[in-house]
């Protein structure tokens, strides 16, 4: 993680992340009072898990050997240990980055999930300089936030007319970051669906040019989902990672709209991991993905609720 001031900040972004979990939280009040669940409890328990948009899949691989009665250890410690491995298996929730040359990251998903923020918010936590890629040409507004981004942050930021080539963007702002020996170069890309194959096949031709360039693919290819679309969100995560090789997921809008579950079924059923994590609107609300603050948030702020 290349965060500035990362020890400094990290008990406030832990508060921040179980804050946002809150409502994942009172989602999953499980009733145990000992150290087995009853068949009431556990049904209590699962229904809470599908409320909070966790998938059934998941709700069923989590479960299935409490049911059976033979975990081998207590409800809580089993439920801890089998999330967090379901995390870990997902891949490395480490930000990639280059030794030598610019660090690219793209950030791609639909219109509305928060993208364009995002960036803004992970680039001002970064050390070194950072250069952005206007390359959502299809949207004029989206090249004009972006630069409203980057004078804010004191950023550049490489940007076409509207309609333009994206790959064009991209390819330029490569060759800007190369000459400026820039650390980074975060890339914008339009909001994509199944339903515009002329977008997607765009946004694979900014992979290759980024491939070409640098002799190899981004460091990270982000999916950027808002944490309150629910079920529906793992049906975007399978369709881009069907077109484009998604390093990593970065949740937004983890708020009190929102219940959270979506990240561990997306880790369980797709093996993407959950690198970053929005909290909140401001610049400073975005935290790096802990599988055991996302259990603590989730089972022992669930227990104390029950005990008090």
């Amino acid at each position: 993680m290349f965060w500035k001031n990362e020890a400094e900040e990290d008990e406030q972004q832990k508060s921040k992340l179980r804050g946002a979990l809150r409502n994942f939280r009172q989602g999953v009040k499980s009733i145990w009072s000992s150290g087995r669940l009853s068949g009431e409890e556990l049904e209590n328990l699962e229904a809470a898990l599908l409320r909070s948009d966790v998938s059934l899949q998941t709700v069923d691989r989590l479960l299935d050997p409490l049911k059976e009665g033979a975990p081998g250890q207590e409800p809580d410690k089993y439920l801890r240990t089998k999330i967090t491995d379901i995390f870990e298996e997902a891949g490395r929730r480490q930000l990639e980055g280059a030794e030598e040359g610019p660090t690219v990251y793209f950030f791609v998903g639909v219109n509305g999930s928060g993208k364009t923020t995002t960036m803004a918010k992970l680039a001002q936590r970064l050390k070194g300089e950072v250069i952005f890629a206007a390359a959502d040409t299809f949207r004029a507004a989206a090249i004009e936030q972006l630069e409203r981004w980057a004078e804010r942050l004191g950023l550049e930021v490489i940007a076409h007319a509207k309609g333009g080539d994206p790959s064009a963007v991209v390819f330029d702002a490569i060759e800007a970051a190369i000459s400026r020996n820039a650390d980074y170069l975060l890339v914008d890309t339009a909001g994509r669906l199944h339903t515009r194959g002329d977008l997607m096949n765009q946004l694979k031709k900014m992979y290759r040019i980024t491939e070409e360039k640098l002799g190899r693919p981004p460091h990270e290819s982000f999916l950027v989902l808002d944490a309150a679309t629910g079920q529906n969100g793992l049906e975007q995560v399978r369709t881009f990672a069907e077109e484009l090789p998604i390093t990593g997921l970065i949740l937004t809008k983890l708020d009190s709209t929102a219940r959270g579950g979506i990240a561990l079924t997306v880790a369980d059923e797709l093996k993407i991991p959950v690198k970053l994590v929005g909290t909140g609107e401001k610049l400073e609300d975005l935290v790096a993905f802990s599988p055991k603050t996302y259990c603590d948030a989730l089972l022992a702020g669930a227990q104390a609720a029950e005990k008090s």
